[in-house]
């Protein structure tokens, strides 16, 4: 590996709750290089006091919990990148990209917790698989010179949206009521093929897939295709990109906290099981090592 690319690492997670930021500390500590990916700490950081964590005889803070992690692993050398993580692709390599930049790793750890809440539309679940998808790397093909929307408001869901533009000109993005909130870029700055349309969606209909999207005002536009990028990638979105394993709510791993995927791991509350801080961290540390186990058979 390129030790004068600043952008290439031994590991790279994404998350930086506890699951995250033990991995890290186990992969730093066996002396790999390593970065951490993360736009905030997630449902951790609005908990108040944690009461039942082993070795704290009194409550601990939930964000001086998480603070005082971040500076245990900043000690070990690990990395830390505050970034929207908008997709994850494996050639010969991890290739990780974020709203800002690219970085590579023989490794990844996912550890973003658990998968975002879909969009509040409603038929949204009865036509899933026929006309709604949540993976435009994998099902744009299928929609190649037809109408298709994007539903989201921020940097992912333009992302998304222009994952669309090799399969055809007709892309709009539906905000479903919001203004963009992008980070990186602004609707005046989209690709002239994606357009923007800030109506609130009331329903989806049609008889065998989708056919039309009905706003709030009872205005209609009719679609072929439907794909939801709300928020941003959770780690069942990164799994229905790549091909990860997983049961509609969580990624599927091993005890090793191995996926299907070679040199891809997740640990914490996206694969499910007890969500609580410790299990976290237990499952963080056994990626981790699992992690360091696989560069070395490497």
């Amino acid at each position: 590996m390129n030790e004068n690319n600043m952008n290439t690492y031994d590991i790279i997670i994404i998350g930086k709750g506890p699951a995250g930021v033990s991995a890290a500390i186990y992969g730093a500590r066996a002396n790999k290089k390593v970065l951490v990916i993360a736009k905030d700490f997630g449902w951790l950081a609005k908990t108040d006091m944690i009461e039942n964590y082993y070795g704290f005889e009194q409550p601990v803070n939930a964000k001086d919990l998480l603070d005082t992690g971040i500076r245990q692993a900043r000690r070990f050398g690990v990395v830390f990148e505050d970034a929207e993580v908008t997709g994850v692709e494996k050639q010969d390599e991890f290739t990780v990209t974020t709203t800002t930049a690219s970085y590579t790793s023989k490794v990844v750890v996912i550890a973003t917790g658990m998968p975002r809440n879909k969009a509040r539309i409603q038929n949204l679940a009865a036509f899933e698989g026929r006309g709604v998808s949540y993976c435009a790397t994998c099902d744009g093909f299928f929609y190649r010179g037809k109408s298709i929307g994007v539903v989201g408001n921020g940097d992912y869901a333009y992302k998304e949206a222009t994952e669309l533009l090799p399969f055809t000109k007709n892309i709009t993005l539906f905000t479903n009521g919001r203004n963009y909130e992008g980070q990186t870029t602004s609707p005046a700055m989209f690709d002239p093929n994606i357009k923007t349309d800030l109506r609130k969606i009331k329903t989806i209909d049609g008889v065998d897939k989708i056919e039309k999207i009905i706003f709030d005002d009872d205005s209609i536009t009719l679609i072929d295709g439907l794909f939801i990028a709300e928020g941003t990638a959770s780690a069942l979105d990164l799994a229905y990109t790549m091909g990860i394993e997983n049961d509609g709510k969580t990624i599927t791993v091993d005890k090793k906290q191995a996926t299907n995927i070679p040199g891809l791991f997740a640990a914490g509350d996206c694969t499910g099981g007890v969500l609580q801080v410790s299990v976290a961290v237990g499952e963080g540390a056994a990626a981790g090592i699992s992690a360091v186990e696989y560069l070395g058979r490497k």
